[in-house]
């Protein structure tokens, strides 16, 4: 039976948006521009340590704890560069805050391929459409920079919301947003734990996007995965 769905409810890294180079590489370019030499693989070990040590202690961007989103980041990439063996912290604080910057444009962004005409066949059908994303206060630019952000209703980031996926909290603000029950929503997104199991949990729909390459997970039946974007419109109203 076709899906009764009024909203569809969007991740956006690695969903609709990736990163066009591996942070290390940016970071290493950028510091090049600056005059300092640091190797691009240690760079990015030494931010997804940074990243994970600062997650752990600062949840969702030092929301809770009196932090803005923006210190959060520039904190973690100076930490990136230290644990690199980068030295100089008065260089470290203007190259922080400019790759904080950085990231905010299509400049260190790329759209998905199949995205834009998926999203766009989607409301043409008369889908709501809403944006539920870990993710800080820059995503409303960078979606706009990539001329992804009038395809939405709404934009919903942890940092806003003040919860993190998969807190089923997210969900419900964005469900209150899309003025939909549950089981008029479907989230789409790509990973298992913080979209596909936690949309479910609320009481939504949802869709896993399983690119080439990734394993397959547990419990989840062939007809919620996705394997482009491209498929979800025949999911939805096969």
């Amino acid at each position: 039976a076709m899906l009764r769905l009024r909203l569809l409810t969007w991740d956006v890294k690695d969903t609709l948006l990736r990163l066009r180079q591996p942070v290390g590489q940016s970071y290493a370019a950028e510091a090049r521009a600056q005059g300092l030499q640091v190797q691009p693989e240690a760079l990015g070990r030494a931010f997804r340590e940074a990243y994970g040590a600062q997650s752990r202690r600062f949840p969702n961007y030092g929301r809770g704890q009196g932090l803005s989103s923006r210190q959060w980041w520039v904190d973690v990439v100076r930490q990136a560069f230290v644990l690199s063996g980068v030295q100089d912290g008065t260089a470290l604080t203007a190259l922080a805050e400019k790759l904080y910057r950085d990231y905010c444009s299509s400049h260190n962004w790329e759209v998905l391929p199949g995205a834009e005409e998926t999203l766009s066949q989607c409301r043409q059908r008369g889908f709501h459409m809403g944006v539920v994303s870990n993710f800080d206060n820059r995503l409303e630019n960078i979606l706009s920079q990539c001329s992804l952000r009038h395809h939405f209703e709404f934009v919903l980031t942890s940092e806003a919301a003040g919860v993190a996926k998969p807190d089923g909290r997210i969900f419900e603000e964005a469900l209150r947003l899309g003025g939909v029950s549950p089981e008029q929503a479907a989230h789409v997104g790509d990973d298992y734990t913080r979209d596909y199991q936690a949309a479910r949990a609320v009481g939504m729909h949802s869709f896993l996007l399983r690119t080439a390459g990734q394993g397959p997970e547990p419990d989840v039946p062939p007809e919620h995965v996705l394997p482009t974007l491209s498929h979800l419109l025949a999911r939805i109203e096969k």
